[in-house]
């Protein structure tokens, strides 16, 4: 599975939950409308980004620390982004990036060295990331073969449903 695009980064450690989608906001019922508010306790300017800049968000470690909220994903996904790439995760948000189809590598060089709108190529099975315009390989973590099989499906509710559906294999 091939993830290409934009980056948009926002090299930071320590990224909440509450940070991603403010309480506030956790009220509302409309995604899209949610997700008006993404990223806005880290700066307000990543939402705007994603529309004009790049689809895949690159940060620092410990991203979506704090509180198990589904919808901290969801958001990112309703603005836009396709893949995000990042230092480390807390576990539960990674869980739920799975959960939900939000491919996630994590990738150590990365953040520290790529800029604003580089286009960048990322190879989940073989967990490298390429800089489209220098050539440069990151070597990141690949997803297990579970993981991947979520992230080919769209997370783990459509899996299931063909499971039980009959049109995949059980595992």
């Amino acid at each position: 599975m091939k993830i290409s695009g934009k980056v948009v980064v926002y090299n930071h450690d320590n990224i909440s939950t509450d940070q991603i989608i403010p309480g506030p906001y956790a009220y509302i019922k409309d995604m899209k409308e949610m997700a008006e508010h993404c990223l806005e306790g880290a700066d307000r300017t990543l939402r705007e980004r994603f529309r004009t800049v790049g689809n895949i968000l690159v940060a620092g470690s410990n991203f979506g620390c704090g509180s198990s909220r589904e919808y901290a994903v969801i958001v990112l996904k309703e603005s836009g982004v396709q893949a995000v790439v990042i230092k480390s995760a807390a576990r539960i948000w990674y869980r739920n990036s799975v959960n939900l189809g939000l491919p996630v590598i994590f990738c150590k060089t990365l953040p520290d060295t790529i800029r604003e709108g580089e286009e960048i190529e990322i190879d989940l099975a073989s967990g490298t990331i390429r800089e489209t315009a220098t050539g440069m390989i990151h070597k990141g973590e690949a997803p297990s073969e579970f993981v991947m099989n979520m992230y080919k499906e769209g997370g783990i509710k459509p899996l299931m449903r063909k499971r039980v559906l009959g049109e995949l294999p059980d595992r």
